[in-house]
């Protein structure tokens, strides 16, 4: 082999090693890329969408408390009786049975407790009744009903009424809205800041969200409503509105 032949072929080596190197080092950067992606070329926005959410659902509690002696039938009887009444009134005013749910049914014993005797006798406590709380949950969709419904349930039956509130019935469309605002929002100001300190907006590179829920109530807190032929219309009832917030933070990469 002459010598051109040895300077040409040493060169084609030192030429496929170089290219070699600079494949390797460019894998190495785009597999460090590829596991903490732009750790010092990217920036963060932070953007905030607000939607008014208008509720469409009130719900309510009603209960049947009955307090007696210790024949448990004979006040079962009676608590059904009272509850059924109510819940039949509850669905001639258009409630559909789906959305009438019992939520608890506890029977509690009453004691009696004497006085310890001289001596440091006591005597066990004594079960002298029991007291039945019947309790439904219901959920009103024609917001021009709770009134009637809230005054008439006492008179059918129930004797404690508490827990009005109001929500939405499908609540994650209205945070779906208010979350497509934020990203938009996050999304232009991203654009501004690259556009203003003179560099490109690159990969989104994570997402992160907090949101605050939005709570309607109605304060009657745990009032009891003793049943009665002359008992006042209960009083109106404004659902009103909120807002549902959304905020997100966006990280990108920058070019």
């Amino acid at each position: 082999m002459s010598e051109k032949t040895k300077n040409y072929l040493g060169m084609a080596i030192i030429f496929s090693l170089l290219i070699f190197a600079y494949a390797a080092v460019k894998y190495a950067s785009a597999y460090a890329n590829s596991i903490e992606p732009s750790t010092f070329r990217s920036f963060s926005v932070s953007g905030d969408g607000k939607v008014v959410a208008v509720p469409d659902i009130a719900s309510v509690t009603f209960k049947v408390i009955t307090q007696g002696g210790r024949d448990v039938g004979v006040l079962q009887k009676e608590n059904s009786g009272k509850m059924n009444k109510a819940i039949d009134f509850i669905k001639s005013n258009g409630i559909d049975g789906k959305d009438i749910k019992t939520e608890s049914y506890n029977i509690e014993p009453r004691y009696q407790y004497d006085s310890c005797r001289s001596g440091g006798t006591c005597l066990p406590p004594e079960i002298i009744g029991y007291t039945i709380t019947n309790s439904i949950a219901v959920k009103i969709r024609d917001f021009s009903k709770i009134s009637d419904i809230l005054s008439g349930v006492v008179k059918n039956g129930a004797n404690s009424v508490s827990n009005v509130s109001f929500t939405k019935d499908d609540p994650e469309k209205t945070k779906n809205e208010a979350r497509a605002k934020a990203i938009e929002n996050a999304r232009a100001k991203a654009k501004i800041i690259a556009e203003s300190a003179g560099f490109r907006v690159g990969r989104l590179l994570s997402v992160d969200e907090g949101w605050a829920a939005p709570s309607y109530k109605y304060g009657m807190g745990g009032a009891t409503l003793e049943a009665s032929s002359s008992i006042s219309p209960a009083p109106s009832i404004e659902p009103g509105s909120e807002e549902v917030s959304v905020s997100v933070n966006l990280r990108y990469e920058i070019k």
